[in-house]
């Protein structure tokens, strides 16, 4: 049975096995937990549980460069999907003895000989080398073949469920149909310039009628009004002291921003030997080539040799001629580590000598900066103690001359200081039992508020929103004419005429894919599109948009293409692939609920206690 498995499928296997098992060897973890649980008659071994913890620990390492504790990993379910992964592979291992599949010696012995970590350096299988490794990885030979003969087994098994699953042609053809077909269709925009009658002007009991049937767009959101405290680095900046002992050391502390070598923009292109890169040289002054050409001839881009600004230290050995051109230009060939080379030099950038005078007031903008950035963090700690002792905001903006203001805030707002995420969040949270504290913000700011009064959601008079009442009204009623209207060229599209004729701007589509759009056109228009028949005409509404729309013709993908195919099969693969899986797993798990499965908890803690 095992010769009908796919033998990359059982490299595959026997790899996993190899990495799983050497460096681990087999652990004891005291006579009582040896197993962490059983399924049906056969033990979920311990020391596989510890190997796949390890394992999974180690690649979550790797991956995020984090080591995780025990208890972190817990909290994030690591160890129970392991644990789910162990119990499935020892249900499978309780299927194979219960159907009595077996890995024969010959059969093994084969695997075990072309694992490519126990052959010798001329590419066969070599006992020392076999014996060495297992030694290495405290593993005796019965340990090792046994899991070997395990894991072919299952593989036999879990080959067996799913031999055979694969897409039936017709599902792929149905599918590439669907995603390639295009359409042809013509479209065309009702506006009101196809208006016979223009929209009269709202008598009032239309206006009374829209207002009623649209509360909510005349109704205020519920508003908090709160005061709030707020201390930002502009408030104090031009308070803070700057002396210029400061300023001297804020220039020499970035000393290398204002005074700047020359540099140049420099390229290399190594070669083999100093022959080659003579003779690449020779080329380029007769004019046979360019360095760009030499550079493709090497398979390389201007990437792979560009070495960006370079200053006179940067060079080593090619300093000296190439800061010795005036202008663009090629030198070499120079040796360097990496063998001889030419340099192709771009462009020379003078050099930068900012003298302390001329660098005095940004560095005075900086270092203010820094000094209101300080003030206000301490400002912060103090108000946050003065809240505490009983201060107001108000007394703050008395006595300790912080800015104080107030605001209307609501769902939605983001003016001002509701700008700020933790404003806005405070701001919704807080309640009027609540004793204002100091928020810090991203931008080194902080704030503290106290909710005065909560404003219930208000319908506004009429009177007082009748220019956005007749807005609305006259916005839905063209909208109801233009649409009433897009139904009577229709029937005139029926009766032979079209939109051009009608006086519409016509506009023929071609090739049209599901995923396309048209600009200046409602996003349901394409879609529309595919869910119409052809030759029939529909209306389009969407943005205060009124589109009459006919499909022309249906344009089918050539299904035996050679890209067609290439699709298909690929997708197809995939699909029958992770359907395998899928049956894998339904029948893992209908074998675990058919054998029952009973964990060891006491196991489990003993493999638990062997990590941090």
């Amino acid at each position: 049975m095992v010769s009908n498995i796919s033998r990359f499928f059982v490299w595959i296997i026997m790899g996993m096995v190899l990495i799983g098992l050497v460096g681990f060897g087999s652990f004891n973890f005291g006579s009582s937990a040896n197993a962490v649980g059983r399924v049906g008659e056969t033990e979920i071994d311990a020391s596989a549980y510890f190997r796949e913890l390890n394992a999974e620990l180690n690649a979550w390492q790797a991956q995020t460069g984090q080591n995780l504790t025990m208890a972190q990993a817990q909290a994030i379910g690591l160890d129970q999907q392991v644990l789910s992964r162990v119990i499935a592979q020892t249900a499978l291992d309780n299927e194979v003895a219960r159907l009595g599949i077996s890995v024969g010696d010959r059969n093994l012995a084969n695997r075990v000989t072309e694992i490519s970590a126990f052959q010798g350096a001329d590419g066969r299988f070599d006992s020392d080398t076999y014996d060495f490794v297992l030694d290495q990885s405290g593993l005796t030979k019965r340990e090792f073949e046994e899991s070997l003969r395990s894991d072919v087994a299952r593989t036999v098994l879990a080959g067996a469920v799913t031999e055979g699953i694969a897409l039936p042609g017709v599902y792929t053809d149905t599918l590439f149909a669907w995603a390639r077909e295009t359409r042809d269709f013509t479209w065309a925009e009702v506006t009101t310039s196809a208006l016979e009658t223009p929209v009269p002007d709202p008598t009032e009991a239309d206006l009374q009628a829209y207002y009623d049937a649209n509360p909510a767009e005349f109704t205020t959101p519920e508003t908090r009004q709160i005061t709030y405290a707020w201390l930002r680095l502009e408030d104090v900046i031009d308070s803070v002291p700057v002396n210029d002992g400061q300023l001297r050391a804020a220039y020499e502390e970035n000393i290398e921003e204002y005074q700047v070598p020359e540099r140049r923009l420099v390229e290399r292109l190594v070669f083999g030997t100093e022959g080659d890169a003579q003779a690449a040289l020779d080329r380029i002054n007769a004019g046979e080539t360019s360095f760009d050409d030499e550079i493709a001839s090497r398979g390389l881009t201007i990437d792979d040799v560009d070495l960006g600004e370079v200053t006179e230290d940067d060079l080593g050995a090619a300093s000296e001629p190439v800061f010795a051109l005036e202008g663009p230009g090629v030198v070499g060939p120079i040796m360097t580590d990496l063998g001889p080379a030419l340099f192709r030099m771009n462009a020379v950038l003078a050099a930068q000598d900012t003298p302390f005078e001329e660098a005095r007031e940004e560095l005075r903008s900086e270092v203010a900066a820094d000094e209101a950035s300080r003030a206000v963090r301490a400002r912060a700690t103090e108000t946050d103690e003065l809240l505490a002792s009983g201060l107001t905001l108000e007394d703050l903006a008395a006595q300790e001359d912080i800015p104080v203001g107030k605001i209307g805030w609501f769902d939605g707002m983001s003016e001002g200081i509701a700008a700020n995420a933790a404003f806005r969040d405070a701001a919704s949270s807080v309640t009027m039992d609540d004793f204002p504290e100091v928020t810090e913000l991203e931008d080194g700011s902080w704030f503290a508020l106290r909710l005065d009064a909560i404003e219930e959601p208000t319908l506004l008079p009429l009177d007082e929103v009748r220019d956005d009442v007749e807005a609305g009204w006259r916005a839905q009623a063209t909208q109801d004419a233009l649409e009433a209207r897009a139904q009577e060229l229709i029937a005139d599209f029926q009766s032979g005429e079209s939109p051009a004729t009608m006086g519409l701007t016509e506009v023929v589509e071609d090739n049209i894919a599901r995923t396309g759009f048209i600009q200046g056109t409602p996003p349901a228009l394409i879609e529309t599109v595919f869910d119409t028949n052809p030759d029939t005409w529909t209306t389009v509404t969407g943005g205060g948009q009124v589109i009459v729309m006919r499909v022309n013709g249906i344009d089918t993908p050539d299904q035996d293409s050679a890209e067609a195919r290439q699709i298909k099969t690929g997708y197809g693969a995939q699909v029958s692939q992770q359907i395998a899986l899928d049956v894998q797993d339904a029948f893992a798990t209908a074998i675990e609920e058919d054998a029952g499965v009973t964990i060891d908890q006491a196991g489990i803690n003993a493999v638990h206690a062997n990590f941090p």
